[in-house]
């Protein structure tokens, strides 16, 4: 597949034929699969290899890894990490261990074209440490044959929800809408953008917002796919690919393995459903960042501007189906998936970042809780949510 169009290709000729410097090894940390490294590696690298007569070496580290690894370079005075992405989740704890560069002076980095609710993220009490790269956000996959089968249409509000989820149990006697109920991360994730879009606050779980949430999905417990306590952002496109399930909320790289590899195109997306007081997404994605003490800070930066640049963010958006931060990065994307980063766009306008707080593991254990007790256990919603409020506040007490 063609990736990026002729600015793409006109970038690397400009860069070949400019100057270079030499011989130094730019090391860079990255949480990539093994198909995202061979982009990077064949085609977004070279280029700049090319012009700096460098060699970037990248080095495998999911997000937690990443934390403890460059805390550990950094008290150590052992610094050879010159550049990384990071999970926007996972920022606070590198700043919060001085582990970071203050990128302030370098703001006119950041071209108009980004993503408003992105750039903030990489700020901390006013300082910018983080520089905007890949917005994610979930958005809403559904099975549209079926969905046409039932003369149904993509549920827009809760209500609208449930009544697609009792259908689709009714005509079937099985579930087929799905949550991402492994009791982890995942659910949490979910949980949040329940309780935003019933106007509460998951570090405030005994709120009207969070009880009526949790209402809903106690609600809804019944008429759910029963792969539920298995999905997962993983297992979620298994479940889409094989038709399973009719209607799943999931991140857009599926879109690549459902659609173009595994040639359903009938699954289609939309952005998602309101809740009574909005609709509500959890802003993910990575930042770029560069740790103090980085022997090639120089070329850190010039790497960090190339990343950024049109044709690399074009490049990623139609090669790996990732959403991009530059509103202007989407000249190159295929017919085929024009309607999914439309969906992709539409639920950005709706999302945030997660509360950045110390205690967010403990916050996050409650929500799991939470989950499992009303949802898969059917307790009583607000004594349970009274109970997982005060290990919240207990977190918050011990974090001060």
């Amino acid at each position: 597949m063609r990736l990026g169009g002729g600015g793409f290709v006109g970038l690397v000729v400009i860069l070949m034929l400019r100057s270079v410097c030499g011989g130094a090894e730019l090391t860079v940390m990255m949480g990539l699969g093994e198909t995202e490294w061979r982009v990077m590696r064949q085609r977004i690298f070279p280029p700049f290899e090319q012009q700096h007569g460098v060699r970037i070496r990248g080095i495998q580290a999911e997000a937690v890894d990443a934390v403890k690894k460059l805390v550990a370079l950094h008290r150590a005075g052992r610094m050879d990490v010159d550049l990384l992405t990071q999970d926007v989740l996972y920022l606070a704890p590198l700043v919060r261990a001085g582990v970071m560069e203050d990128l302030s002076a370098y703001q006119d980095a950041i071209p108009p074209t980004a993503l408003d609710s992105l750039v903030p993220v990489g700020a901390f009490d006013g300082t910018l440490y983080f520089m905007p790269y890949r917005p994610n956000v979930q958005i809403v996959y559904y099975h549209a044959e079926k969905f046409a089968a039932y003369g149904l249409q993509p549920p827009q509000t809760w209500e609208e929800l449930l009544a697609v989820a009792q259908r689709f149990h009714a005509a079937e006697g099985i579930g087929r809408v799905l949550l991402q109920g492994t009791l982890d991360s995942n659910t949490a994730l979910h949980a949040v953008e329940f309780i935003w879009a019933a106007g509460g606050d998951p570090l405030i779980l005994n709120d009207r917002g969070s009880v009526e949430a949790f209402a809903f999905l106690q609600q809804l417990a019944p008429y759910l796919a029963p792969e539920t306590r298995r999905a997962n952002w993983n297992t979620t496109n298994a479940f889409l690919a094989v038709e399973s399930v009719y209607l799943a909320r999931n991140w857009p790289f599926g879109v690549q393995l459902i659609v173009r590899e595994a040639g359903k195109t009938q699954i289609k997306a939309y952005h998602g459903w309101r809740g009574p007081v909005r609709e509500a997404h959890v802003l993910g994605g990575e930042m770029i960042g560069i740790p103090k003490g980085a022997a090639h800070r120089e070329l850190a930066l010039d790497l960090m501007r190339y990343l950024m640049s049109r044709p690399v963010q074009e490049a990623l958006v139609s090669s790996l189906g990732w959403p991009s931060f530059r509103t202007d990065a989407y000249s190159a994307v295929e017919a085929w998936q024009a309607p999914y980063f439309t969906a992709v766009r539409e639920a950005l306008a709706h999302a945030q970042p997660r509360p950045s707080v110390p205690y967010w593991n403990e916050v996050n254990r409650a929500l799991v809780g939470a989950f499992r007790d009303i949802v898969y256990n059917g307790e009583p919603v607000q004594a349970a949510l009274e109970r997982y409020h005060r290990q919240v506040q207990q977190a918050r007490q011990r974090a001060r």
